[in-house]
């Protein structure tokens, strides 16, 4: 029988080798040209320290442990009704004038963030209400953003006529991804999505002459206010835009700004909108079916239906994100809708805590800012992103702030 520190060595000797092969290809090896070759260079030093930090950290980790005190994040806690909308609507309000005082860049990443709230809330439904593992859920995305697009190209017609058609398209192919998905689970419900995720990107690159293949559709216009161009010149001679009409000198400020607020106007309808189909007998069982599906079918629940209902509210969100998306870029193209994306929206979902709205929502403002704060670790950005959210398995599998259900106390 192996002793107590016999197994912190062989642990640590593990821990130490399975670093040695993940950091090797990224700090030890380093490829130049010389002349019509390229060749390899070695350094060493810093997979030998990386080597050595893990080995000592692994062998002491147990004298480290009994230092150390143990830290509980707490769940959220409920709020009285009427401080919880106080606090919203203090959010709500520092939300919306702040584009007013930060700057254009801030102000674009902020848009970004809003993007991905949509998003995240979406495949929220999907994974953390109703426990199904949805690993292709940016072919909802790519379907959205180009029905919007095509629907321009095609059509001509506006961001305001194409956004109901770009959730509705979406959630036609969440309704009909879900039958080949209703006797699986786990692993293998995983592999099917992340197959759909990639068949959509496949054909938006073959489809040459209807998508315009890998080079995309550009030329998307914005969205207008209330049929008002926010541009320097209206597009008709007759025409009028939107600074003409309040007699402002126009800026292009005007757009960045209004982008946002309409990115925080959608995220917070699909927050009110998630919320509600949460408290409704639907959302009820999303629940009952995560976290038991047999049990959900001898309540005499449809699991067909409830797969099939989450499966499409889903995508819906995310059509109306890939939408606005089109519309902010002024191009798409199957590049923007890569499994990196999926497992981007996924990560929040996890890091926020499955089923928290609010977790989700700080997941995704933090996945999308501090890598724009560190532009310098650019090139390490999927390396970090892949260590803290082992760190977050080890540590804090719950998420950041795991949804805290509703319970009844019967004294005795």
């Amino acid at each position: 029988m192996q002793t107590k520190p016999t197994l912190n060595l062989r642990d640590a000797l593990i821990a130490t080798v399975m670093t040695a092969v993940v950091v090797t290809p990224f700090f030890g090896l380093h490829l130049e040209r010389a002349g019509t070759r390229t060749i390899i260079n070695t350094d060493w030093s810093a997979v030998a320290w990386a080597c050595a930090l893990v080995f000592v950290v692994q062998l002491l980790k147990p004298l480290i442990a009994s230092f150390l005190p143990k830290v509980s994040l707490p769940s959220l806690p409920h709020a009285r009704p009427g401080h919880r909308n106080g606090l919203i609507l203090v959010a709500l309000v520092i939300a919306a004038s702040w584009p007013f005082f930060a700057g254009r860049n801030a102000v674009d990443i902020a848009t970004l963030a809003m993007i991905y709230v949509m998003l995240g809330l979406g495949l929220n439904i999907v994974v953390g209400f109703a426990g199904l593992l949805d690993l292709g859920f940016v072919g909802f995305y790519a379907v959205g953003a180009y029905t919007y697009a095509l629907l321009f190209h095609w059509a001509g017609w506006s961001f305001w006529e194409a956004l109901p058609l770009s959730g509705a398209a979406a959630a036609l192919f969440g309704f009909i991804l879900g039958f080949p998905v209703l006797r699986l689970r786990g692993d293998y419900l995983a592999i099917v999505t992340l197959g759909f995720g990639e068949i959509i990107r496949l054909l938006l690159i073959n489809l040459t002459s209807i998508t315009g293949g890998p080079d995309g559709i550009s030329g998307i216009p914005k969205p207008t206010v209330m049929g008002l161009e926010m541009a320097r010149n209206p597009s008709t001679e007759n025409g009028t835009t939107f600074h003409q009409l309040l007699g402002l000198d126009f800026s292009t400020g005007h757009m960045v700004i209004y982008l946002y607020l309409m990115a925080l106007l959608l995220a917070v309808v699909t927050l009110w909108v998630s919320n509600r189909l949460v408290r409704m007998p639907i959302g009820r069982s999303w629940e009952a079916l995560r976290e038991d599906e047999i049990a959900c079918r001898s309540l005499g629940l449809n699991p067909m239906k409830i797969k099939l209902s989450a499966f499409t509210l889903g995508a819906m969100c995310a059509g109306f994100g890939g939408a606005f998306f089109a519309a902010r870029q002024g191009i798409v193209n199957p590049e923007s809708f890569t499994f990196i994306e999926s497992a981007l929206i996924l990560s929040i979902v996890v890091l926020g805590g499955m089923g928290s709205q609010l977790g989700v929502i700080i997941a995704a403002i933090m996945l999308t800012v501090l890598p724009e704060m560190a532009r310098e670790f650019s090139e390490y950005r999927m390396l970090i992103f892949g260590l803290v959210m082992v760190l977050m398995m080890v540590w804090r599998p719950q998420g950041l702030l795991p949804m805290s259900r509703r319970h009844v106390e019967v004294r005795s």
